[in-house]
């Protein structure tokens, strides 16, 4: 139970929350209406897709060829950390930092270079939070404010673009700080690494999920297709979806329905809403994480907008601000190299200096 509970905290955390607040508001036939289905769906599909480019190896493979031979050290973590800043707008920052940092850990090792994997790791993630905000396939915040406020994808896209530019350059300018030396990297093939046929299904059901996203195909269409092609190439990628994150939106769509049945709550969000969605957004992100504060905060405001840059900025912050960072926090810590100090200390630099920037260049060209 303790292993359960430390694995899925944000479902724990989610379903707690969701039964103490039918003490307030009694279970009905209305909590039917909590539930966002067709949000559960796309993200069922995309989970389910990326978990099977990720099984063939479509990543590890691209990142090895990107990466392997003589490089400068500068290029090679400004690439680590260019990676998962680019894969997360297509495979979710969850996905991106469980395929880049363990790669990451890799080859800073193999360089003699493990002294560095506290920054480069703390920048991957920051990476990863930042460009996930430019598609909706991003995140899981974006997909649900993306569906929630029909949003146009040159909306969603004009809204963040400005920020995810900064966003670049700020991950990228620390690693021309770091030693200009001459390494050699070589990551063997591993046998059986890619399998041509099944990324082709898969990346072939990727487009129908971007189809679905943008609503040119119906979500059962997609999630029909997705089943039985699954069921057909890969049962096993059927088991690699991410169940817990599904209930976990299930649990905070109860949730946020039921605080907006209490008036009081109603009227205390509201209030603060009407100051300022996007502070308001960014600061609940810090306290229980950017995806069930846009659901919570999506029931009182329609300013989606607003929402997106604020969950999305958000995720720079504490640890829990984006649950991306926990797993990147994870994956350090069990490390033969992890020194825990230095990873906090540049976390703590990397996060807040980021935050403060992004909110004076917002509040300076009026973005905000």
């Amino acid at each position: 139970m303790r292993e359960f509970v430390k694995k899925e905290a944000a479902l724990v955390i989610a379903f707690v929350c969701a039964a103490v607040s039918m003490f307030f508001v009694p279970p009905s036939a209305a909590y039917a209406g909590y539930i966002d289905v067709p949000v559960l769906v796309q993200l069922f599909c995309l989970m389910t897709v990326v978990a099977g480019l990720q099984q063939y190896g479509l990543f590890r493979v691209l990142a090895r060829k990107i990466l392997s031979g003589r490089k400068s050290f500068r290029f090679l973590c400004a690439v680590l950390v260019l990676l998962p800043y680019v894969a997360s707008m297509f495979v979710t920052n969850d996905v991106a930092l469980l395929t880049f940092v363990p790669f990451a850990l890799l080859l800073l090792g193999m360089c003699g270079r493990s002294q560095t994997a506290p920054l480069i790791i703390v920048l991957q993630t920051a990476a990863a939070n930042l460009g996930s905000m430019l598609l909706p396939s991003g995140n899981p915040q974006n997909l649900f404010l993306f569906s929630r406020y029909h949003m146009t994808m040159a909306q969603l896209v004009g809204t963040v673009a400005p920020f995810a530019a900064v966003s670049l350059v700020l991950v990228l300018v620390p690693c021309f700080f770091v030693p200009d030396l001459s390494v050699s990297v070589d990551v063997p093939a591993q046998e059986g690494e890619t399998d041509v046929r099944r990324l082709a299904v898969f990346g072939a059901l990727f487009v129908l999920c971007m189809l679905c996203v943008l609503h040119v195909v119906s979500v059962y269409i997609a999630l029909a297709a997705v089943v039985a092609a699954a069921l057909l190439v890969s049962p096993s990628t059927l088991r690699r979806t991410d169940y817990a994150l599904l209930a976990t939106f299930v649990c905070f769509f109860v949730f946020s329905g039921n605080m907006g049945n209490i008036p009081a709550v109603r009227a205390f969000l509201e209030a603060m809403l009407e100051k300022s969605v996007v502070v308001t957004s960014a600061l609940t992100s810090q306290v229980i994480s950017n995806v069930p504060a846009a659901v919570l905060l999506a029931e009182f405001t329609s300013d989606g907008h607003g929402l997106l840059l604020g969950t999305n900025l958000g995720g720079l912050g504490t640890p829990v601000a984006s649950l991306a960072s926990l797993i990147s926090l994870k994956l350090y810590a069990r490390s033969e190299c992890a020194e825990m100090k230095s990873f906090l200390a540049a976390f703590a630099a990397v996060n807040a200096g980021g935050l403060v920037i992004l909110f004076a260049f917002g509040a300076l060209t009026g973005l905000l």
